[in-house]
């Protein structure tokens, strides 16, 4: 076992946490990962309050076990925010806020729904403005991770996040993969980490097998850190940017962003259609670069224990 405060607060067994990864996760495998003894974490921002409820409703048929609901605060209403806290989980997740958001009142909506806040951050100032808003556990996401990161790379970020919100607990992401990357992040002060990649080349994931397939294919070395990805979906994230598979769509707008703005119509469609069939050279493929690390698909909750024994023999390792 290999338990730090992070589980105690959170009631689970091992410091694992799903990224809530929004059209990327799914009740099976937030199922999967609490049933393990970790934290699964549903990403809830794409659905409407009637979807979240069936949603939730199907994670406690799979699991009596913690799980958390996830909302990216620059894009959801007050009532998608109404609907995650009235399902009262254990976790509510808040990440990437506009700078005139208020984080205080969100996160006083859900201390008095009687969850337990996590916040993630980028950088520091934004890791410091939650911690002073309330947050119960930061999360320091490097640049490595996949989807929308910062520019910041995780051993670097997260010590300094560490220091600046000390004594609250705090979450490494970005990069990980196994144990080495938990052991790592351990060793750098994190009480746990956030894995999304990972997650995503499981059974459980609801993505396309190709998808799957193309991160398992990765070196590693096969993303960019670009904008397409968002002026295809024609929505700002507040200082952020994607971390997606170098592919022919990305290749086709690298340079050229002023007039896919213009086709952007067109593009969406045939983005869409990409998605539906597996397409993943026209497609958007969100994933880190720890893909290189990923060599097979395998069980969300073996993947958990696999991850923690690992971390723990490193770590027994290194102090004998």
């Amino acid at each position: 076992m290999l338990r730090t405060r992070v589980c105690d607060l959170l009631g689970i067994t091992h410091p694992v946490v799903l990224g809530g990864m929004a059209g990327h996760t799914a009740a099976e495998l937030v199922a999967a990962v609490s049933n393990a003894g970790g934290l699964g974490i549903h990403g809830a921002s794409a659905e409407t309050p009637d979807e979240l409820r069936r949603t939730t409703a199907r994670i406690r048929a799979l699991t009596s076990a913690p799980f958390g609901l996830n909302l990216l605060l620059f894009r959801v209403s007050d009532a998608q925010i109404d609907a995650a806290l009235a399902e009262r989980p254990r976790v509510m997740s808040f990440a990437w806020a506009t700078a005139e958001q208020s984080l205080e009142a969100v996160f006083e909506r859900a201390h008095a729904a009687g969850s337990i806040v996590m916040h993630m951050a980028s950088n520091v100032p934004e890791a410091v403005r939650g911690a002073r808003a309330g947050a119960d556990v930061l999360v320091a996401q490097g640049s490595e991770g996949g989807g929308h990161v910062g520019v910041m790379g995780t051993m670097v970020l997260l010590p300094l996040v560490v220091q600046a919100v000390r004594p609250k607990p705090v979450l490494a992401a970005g990069g990980i993969a196994d144990g080495r990357g938990l052991a790592a992040a351990l060793a750098l002060g994190a009480d746990g980490v956030l894995v999304g990649t990972r997650f995503l080349a499981t059974p459980e994931a609801p993505i396309h097998p190709n998808f799957k397939r193309a991160i398992i294919e990765s070196d590693g070395h096969d993303t960019d850190l670009t904008e397409i990805p968002d002026i295809i979906s024609g929505r700002v994230w507040p200082g952020a940017f994607s971390r997606a598979r170098r592919n022919a769509l990305i290749g086709q707008w690298a340079g050229r962003e002023w007039e896919l703005r213009q086709r952007r119509p067109l593009v969406v469609k045939e983005v869409a259609e990409a998605a539906r069939s597996g397409d993943v050279d026209h497609g958007v493929l969100f994933y880190g670069q720890d893909a290189g690390l990923i060599d097979a698909i395998k069980p969300a909750g073996d993947l958990v224990v696999k991850m923690v024994e690992e971390a723990r023999d490193i770590l027994a390792r290194l102090r004998g």
